[in-house]
This record gives C-alpha cells, structure tokens and sequence, in this order.
C-alpha cells in the first residue's frame, strides 16, 4: 500500500506528536534519523517563492480567442482603447435635447432622435427636440432635459421643472476614455465586465495567455472510487478534489488518473504526459512503494523543492521535468494534499498563467485570531480558519488526513513556530470559493 493514506497518517501522527514534546523519531519509528528531514526540509515562504519564480521563468504561450471564449483568462497584453468612449456625445437619458435658455419651442421629428441613428439635424437657439438614451447629440445643443423634469404647456412650449445647467445628461465624446488610452494592463484576468468593457473599446477578440494545462496522477492501490471502506482499502479522497481545485486556480485540466503502486507506470504517466505541470498524490517520501524520487530521478528531472518545513504536508516537492514542465508532488493526506496545492501548485500556476504580469502578488491578507493556536517546534503550520467579523477561529478537525475542517473553512492560517495566541495578526491563504454557510463545529 502506498503511503498516500493510512500509514502516511499514522506516521504524520507519531512525528507531530513527538515534536511537539520536542523530540524526533528514530530510525526505528518508520523516518530519516533524528534532524535528517528538518535539514533538508525548505522553510515555507522560500518553498513558496520558488514555486512563484518558477512560474514566472516559463514564458506562457499565447493566443487570440474570441470574446466568446476568452471568459475566465488571462490578458497576454494591455487592453488598450480602439476608439473614444463614447465614440461621439450621447444623452444619458430619456427626454428632451434643447439649445440655449428656454422656454423652447418643439422641433417636431417623428419620434425624435433614437439611439443607432446617422447624425441628426442641429437645433437653433430656442428649439428642442425628443431624445432617447444612448442617441447621437445634435449639434448645438447646450443640454438634456430629463422628461420627468419637463412640461409642455398649451402652446406646444417646452418649459423645465428644474434648474438647467450647460451639459447636463450629456456625455461627451471621450468621457471614458480617449483612443490610445491603456485601459487594463497584461495580466487582468478576464471577467464578464473585462469582456463588456473590450466589446465597448472596439474588440472582437483578445490575446490571452493560453491556461496551463494539468494532469493529476492520483498513486496508491488501495484506493476506492466508489463505495465504502473496506478490506483494508479506502475511498479516494485526493481523486474529486484536486482536478477543480487546480481549476479554480486558473488551470486547463486535461485529465485526472489512477494508478497503481507501480513505478513504471508512473514513468510511462509522467514521461509521455502532454501536460505543463503534473500533480501527483501520495509517494513521495522514502518507503518501499514510494515511487515518485526513483522516478523523478530516473528521468533526470531537477529537483526544486524536496520538502517543505510546514505541518501538514511536509513531504510536498517540485521538480522541473523540462523547460516549461514541471511536477508538483502532493502528500497522499487530504489536507496535507491542501497545504502542497496552496504552498507549490498555486503560486507556480499564478506564475504561469501570466496572472503576475500585471505586477507582484497581491499583498497577503492578514487577520487577528480570536483563540490560541497550538504550534509545531520548527515548522510552519497552516491551519483551517473561518471569519467571524475582524477575528479569526481555529476549525476543529485540522489533522493531516482530514478534510472536515477545511471543507468548512475560509482559508488556512499561516501559524509560526511555536504558535500563536489570541490577538496576533496572521496571514491567510484565502480558498478560491466561499463556503455556503457558516461552516461546521468550530
């Protein structure tokens, strides 16, 4: 059995446990002798700055799409005005267009002037004319006169029911923006309003930075994809979660597959895959079924990350397979599976989806806690919190094989050495979604 679970959790327990009391397993208790994997072990914010250089130094492919199709992308280049916004003065509102101090006599003109229409006659000092939304000016008209503000009295005259000033209810041309104008920059990834706004400065398609395309390798044979528990084997927990987790971070996943505890079935995965970043779960520490090492090494890949200095989650690497490929390996625990995707996977795909063109990562959101956080001696812990106003609280359910805690959480704190007590202010790594309520038992 591959260590993606329950011998996995079994030694994430003894270790945590005996850390905590200040003391490391010995080669007898299934781990590297005292010190060993502390060594080698990555500090946490370097692990997440290697994985974010990564992505950065891989030049991401571009291309146009569509503005049907461009939805939930990535800008390859500033969106830049083709036109003025609006592209000629409109009336803001229904009513009525007027010419100099009024009362106004009525320019009678069938239904006046509509939006979509060649430009209409000029008005004269005096005179005024029905106008709707979005319709073209008149030229040497001073003003529009909402209807509501206006009355015709019996004579056919247009009086105003409200002071009017030169302009009102005018946009002028280039109000917006001017031709030329830098509207967004590379980088803004594109939502419906990015689209609305495009179609307005004049575009019929975008260059975007094509998504990075993933495949998640799911390792172990005792792994269910149906059913309950039984005769040793377990239900797949990694399998439904990863592939729209990595959606929800910006990727392209082209496929989510199971294999066994069988390293040249990994070798084949791993070396014929079309994808840019292969995520793998389970196998990657040092035991008899634990393939990921041999085969990485087997294929000459470079190892960028070998373990990390967090809790949950430790084993966790990165490796570049070839320019521009690369392979993020998932601890086989649930939330340790978490804590990889959000230390390696995500910045290494902000990276490469172009997502940092725009300039630097946003600024970390920070949070005081309402209760005490137990911490590891060493390591960073990152631990499932909910908001409830300005504080944040801890979520029960935290251990490395559980999915509890984080299914009902905001996003996971980032806990020092040592730990935390009420009041101190913490980073938080925000989950790209909101939980439906308020979440289970904290």
């Amino acid at each position: 059995m591959a260590r993606s679970a329950a011998a996995a959790a079994e030694d994430d327990g003894v270790e945590d446990a005996l850390a905590l009391v200040g003391r490391q397993p010995g080669p007898g208790q299934g781990r590297p002798a005292a010190g060993t994997e502390r060594h080698r072990a990555t500090p946490w914010g370097e692990a997440r700055a290697r994985a974010a250089r990564a992505g950065r130094g891989t030049p991401p492919p571009v291309r146009p799409e569509p503005l049907d199709r461009a939805l939930g992308q990535v800008l390859a280049e500033p969106l830049t005005a083709l036109t003025d916004l609006p592209s000629f003065d409109t009336s803001a509102m229904d009513g009525w267009a007027v010419a100099g101090p009024g009362p106004w006599t009525i320019r009678v003109s069938g239904s006046g002037i509509l939006a979509g229409h060649s430009e209409p006659e000029a008005l004269t000092d005096g005179t005024a004319v029905r106008i709707a939304t979005g319709a073209r000016i008149p030229a040497g008209a001073t003003a529009v006169i909402r209807s509501e503000h206006s009355r015709i009295d019996g004579g056919g005259h247009l009086h105003a029911q409200r002071q009017v000033t030169h302009g009102q209810d005018i946009r002028p041309r280039g109000q917006e923006c001017r031709s030329g104008d830098q509207l967004l920059p590379a980088g803004t990834p594109v939502t419906p309003a990015v689209l609305g706004l495009a179609a307005a400065a004049g575009y019929d398609q975008l260059l975007t930075v094509r998504r990075p395309r993933v495949e998640v390798l799911v390792l172990g044979d005792e792994l269910l994809t149906e059913g309950l528990p039984r005769d040793g084997l377990i239900r797949d927990a990694l399998g439904p979660m990863i592939g729209p987790w990595l959606r929800a971070l910006g990727a392209e996943v082209l496929a989510t597959r199971r294999i066994g505890d069988d390293a040249e079935a990994l070798h084949r995965a791993v070396t014929s895959s079309e994808a840019d970043l292969l995520a793998t779960t389970g196998g990657t520490a040092a035991g008899p079924v634990d393939h990921v090492h041999p085969v990485l090494r087997k294929t000459g890949a470079e190892l960028l990350v070998d373990g990390v200095a967090v809790r949950p989650g430790h084993p966790m690497l990165m490796a570049r397979l070839a320019p521009g490929r690369y392979l993020v390996g998932l601890p086989g625990n649930p939330l340790a599976a978490v804590s990889g995707l959000l230390t390696l996977a995500e910045p290494l795909l902000r990276g490469m989806s172009g997502r940092e063109a725009a300039g630097a990562a946003p600024d970390p959101y920070r949070a005081c806690l309402r209760d005490e956080v137990q911490g590891h001696p060493y390591d960073t812990r990152l631990v499932p919190v909910v908001r409830r106003g300005d504080r944040l609280v801890p979520l029960h359910y935290n251990g490395p094989a559980m999915l509890r805690g984080i299914a009902a959480a905001h996003g996971l704190a980032v806990v020092p050495p040592g730990g935390a007590r009420a009041g101190d202010e913490l980073e938080v790594l925000d989950l790209p979604w909101s939980p439906s309520g308020e979440g289970c038992f904290t």
